[in-house]
């Protein structure tokens, strides 16, 4: 399987168990306040890779493979990866749900993925050409019909940039996972868990919201070990594979599998518009996966550390006893080299196009 098709599998998988949650947060909802449900959601999505992370160190005592670790150079990165998704991303987007109507709401949440793409352009390095950006905006397109709603369009200018602002911290909370992805993506994952479910707890305990009854307390904490813990490791390792360009779109399908499953869970019926939306996304996806870029490039020096094989990417002294043709993880360094292959943007390939 090629590194593009594995980061689609594991994209698509991804947006599958964070789409799941949707309705079944839906079913939560009225026993719990947005914030304090939205703490226990990341607060399991946490408590569960410390259970994985735990059953890893086992595993590698016994000879595994061990992942590249987080380190004192990584801080900066994992607090705006905090602070953007687990603190500035979830207050605004309360501000905005708030003031606006539910049918502006959803219109605009959409935004995510369009702002994680074009800061990935602008400002992260990632290349995406025109076929790539065709199936980004069939994927796209497809959220956006998915968001029409029967209803007000009303709201004021505070909500439309506070919800926008939100849309904009998850993006950039993306891209700075992209950069971290080549870390440990169980250890990234759960730290940011953490992080973003204690953030939220203060803001849900400062303000003065009430905690729901334990059954519900243990649902929540459940669905966010597979939707908030899983999941954003899935989409960890196929921002590693793919860039946060590539990944965004995959991970914009994850609305529809949410309301897929709303149709017997929630009795809701599906729309014209909800088809509408599952063959614009189908077809962006297809896309997305036909799509071939090759050229030839040239690789700047890059040291860093990331589990990898020796293959023409990793031609480098091994410390004694290390086996280089079996997965492992050392600080590395990448020597200038020109060649032509099947690439995407992910953090060896940031080079001029």
């Amino acid at each position: 399987m090629s590194p593009a098709v594995k980061g689609a599998v594991l994209g698509l998988g991804a947006a599958t168990l964070f789409g799941l949650s949707a309705p079944v947060a839906k079913l939560l909802l009225p026993s719990s306040t947005p914030l304090v449900l939205a703490s226990l959601l990341y607060l399991g999505g946490g408590l569960g890779l410390s259970v994985v992370g735990a059953a890893r160190r086992l595993r590698r005592a016994s000879g595994s493979a061990r992942e590249a670790r987080l380190g004192r150079k990584d801080v900066p990165l994992l607090l705006g990866v905090i602070l953007c998704g687990g603190v500035l991303g979830p207050v605004l987007m309360l501000v905005g749900l708030q003031r606006l109507s539910g049918v502006a709401a959803s219109l605009l949440l959409n935004l995510e993925g369009p702002f994680t793409i074009l800061l990935a352009l602008l400002v992260f390095g990632e290349h995406l050409g025109r076929a790539g950006a065709l199936a980004a905006g069939f994927v796209m397109a497809g959220a956006a019909v998915l968001g029409i709603q029967e209803g007000d369009l009303h709201g004021d200018a505070l909500g439309v940039l506070s919800l926008a602002g939100a849309c904009l911290a998850w993006a950039v909370d993306n891209n700075l996972t992209q950069r971290l992805s080549l870390k440990d993506p169980v250890a990234l994952v759960r730290t940011k868990a953490l992080g973003a479910g204690a953030c939220t707890l203060v803001l849900a305990w400062l303000t003065g919201q009430p905690f729901p009854a334990a059954f519900v307390l243990g649902a929540a904490l459940l669905l966010g070990s597979a939707s908030y813990g899983l999941s954003i490791v899935l989409d960890a390792y196929a921002l590693r594979l793919l860039g946060a360009a590539r990944e965004a779109a995959y991970f914009a399908t994850a609305p529809f599998v949410g309301a897929l499953v709303a149709v017997p869970l929630l009795g809701e019926r599906p729309r014209p518009l909800d088809l509408l939306a599952g063959v614009l996304m189908a077809a962006g996806v297809v896309l997305l996966l036909r799509e071939r870029h090759s050229h030839t490039h040239t690789h700047q020096p890059l040291e860093h550390e990331h589990v990898h094989v020796h293959d023409e990417h990793h031609q480098h002294p091994h410390p004694p006893g290390t086996d280089p043709t079996k997965p492992h993880s050392h600080p590395h360094q990448h020597e200038p080299v020109t060649h032509e292959h099947p690439h995407v943007s992910d953090l060896h390939h940031r080079h001029k196009h």
